[in-house]
């Protein structure tokens, strides 16, 4: 058999809902709507973490954060560590990421020193748009040079405190008004649109896919850093969205009483014009990459992804950004599959699924046994009429959850436990663990956690009875 060449449009922190596909009129992604109309919409994904590191490095490998040891940020990835482009290797796949990876911390490291690879033969590396001197403004360095000014979009506190106490100085021009501006509204590019840095993942990519041979199956990872704030994108895409015309999430009463400030209707309209207006970027990115792959004649042969690493809370629950409690709009994500051949064209899978059940997936469809190690399900056997999940797992230092499909369930490592009723009027903002009527449904999820969490060890192999 020819094995599938496999496309992963990997983006990050885009929540759920964030496709015009999933039901969001208010935004413009006719791309990714396309791709779900050709192939497959699981619509109720959620990842094991809901931040970056634990959460990508669980989804490349396939497995449980606590497995890997890594349930909190700034972790780095062990360079050994079986991932995806390791598994294919041996089965003649060429494999690149380009863009970012975020498997080792990027605020306290110089980009220009080497990378461990991961198993990638190709590694185009860029974690943040425009703030270190990485492969993102060495392209912009060799493409525009004029361009450089314009890429920063505000250095990382923590890279600030890391070059005082090291005693570095910042190589890199950041924007004059001081400090990361994440949630303070949308901002134009002031540059250049053709060398945003999705603009850099998308032609990186399609260089890329024009340069391979057609006998030799590939892994391409195109990691998009959008929609993750600060919400900076073409004036084009701003321009696409009317924040009068945005609609907006609704509170609770007592939620309610405490808006105002950076949750105001007109900070909640800025933020969506921003966030929306990246979507529509990388849709149309996307829309550029999908089309190279129908020039080269490889779209037939190849199984494309597109997903994300987690959400945003983007104004509910009061926040923006991700994080604990690990509710939907931190943790449900985009999971859009189209299969070589077309036979899953326009189906909708509302069932459960988690981020570890895409690598078996890929895995299966490219006749490649999965490793021990590998904790997901694959999702061809759902797509048969398998059984289907009851519950996703999610993890972090000092707490674990379970979602099913009428509640979210919560243990912290001292005990404490809290209960959502997702089936209820506010359901995900009220907390009813201390609620007698919801005591069965408090039995029955502490049960179901710690039987996930017993299905999922994995004791090293013995070799004999003792």
């Amino acid at each position: 058999m020819r094995r599938p060449n496999i496309l992963l449009l990997y983006t990050d922190q885009q929540r759920w809902d964030a496709v015009g596909c999933n039901g969001n009129t208010d935004l413009q992604t006719p791309h990714l709507d396309a791709l779900a109309a050709a192939g497959t919409n699981c619509t109720h994904c959620f990842v094991q973490n809901p931040v970056c590191m634990p959460s990508r490095v669980s989804f490349l490998t396939g497995r449980y954060p606590s497995s890997l040891g890594i349930t909190h940020m700034g972790v780095p990835v062990p360079p050994d560590t079986l991932t995806l482009p390791r598994m294919l290797r041996p089965y003649g796949y060429r494999t690149a990421n380009l863009g970012k990876l975020h498997f080792q911390p990027h605020a306290n490291r110089d980009h220009r020193a080497p990378h461990p690879d991961y198993g990638f033969d190709e590694l185009v590396l860029s974690d943040e748009p425009g703030v270190y001197e990485d492969a993102y403004r060495a392209w912009v360095r060799a493409m525009a040079p004029d361009q450089l000014p314009h890429l920063s979009v505000g250095l990382p506190p923590a890279t600030a405190v890391w070059y005082r106490q090291m005693g570095l100085r910042d190589s890199v021009p950041h924007p004059s008004e001081g400090g990361r501006f994440d949630t303070k509204g949308p901002r134009a590019f002031p540059g250049d649109e053709r060398y945003t840095h999705s603009a850099f993942v998308g032609e990186m990519t399609c260089q890329f896919l024009r340069q391979q041979d057609p006998r030799t199956p590939f892994l391409c990872i195109a990691g998009f850093y959008s929609p993750h704030s600060p919400w900076v994108a073409p004036q084009r895409w701003l321009e696409a969205y009317d924040p009068a015309r945005l609609r907006l999430p609704s509170f609770p009463p007592e939620v309610e009483a405490r808006r105002g400030g950076d949750f105001d209707d007109h900070h909640l309209r800025g933020a969506r014009q921003g966030y929306y207006a990246m979507v529509s970027e990388v849709d149309a990115q996307v829309g550029r990459i999908l089309a190279t792959l129908e020039q080269q004649g490889l779209a037939e042969e190849t199984l494309v992804v597109f997903t994300s690493d987690h959400g945003d809370w983007l104004g509910e629950h009061l926040r923006y950004g991700k994080g604990y409690p690990g509710d939907d709009g931190c943790t449900r994500v985009p999971l859009l599959l189209r299969w070589p051949g077309g036979g899953q064209a326009g189906s909708v899978v509302d069932h459960l699924v988690e981020h570890v059940d895409v690598l078996p997936t890929l895995l299966q469809a490219a006749a490649v046994q999965p490793p021990p190690s590998c904790q997901g399900r694959p999702l061809q056997d759902l797509l048969a009429g398998g059984a289907a999940r009851g519950s996703a797992l999610c993890e972090h230092h000092g707490w674990k959850s379970l979602r099913t499909a009428t509640h979210r369930y919560l243990v912290h490592a001292d005990g404490r436990e809290l209960l959502y009723d997702l089936s209820a009027e506010w359901g995900d903002y009220r907390d009813v663990a201390a609620d007698p009527g919801q005591a069965a449904a408090l039995s029955e999820h502490r049960g179901r956690l710690a039987v996930r969490l017993l299905q999922q060890e994995q004791p090293l192999e013995r070799t004999w009875p003792y």
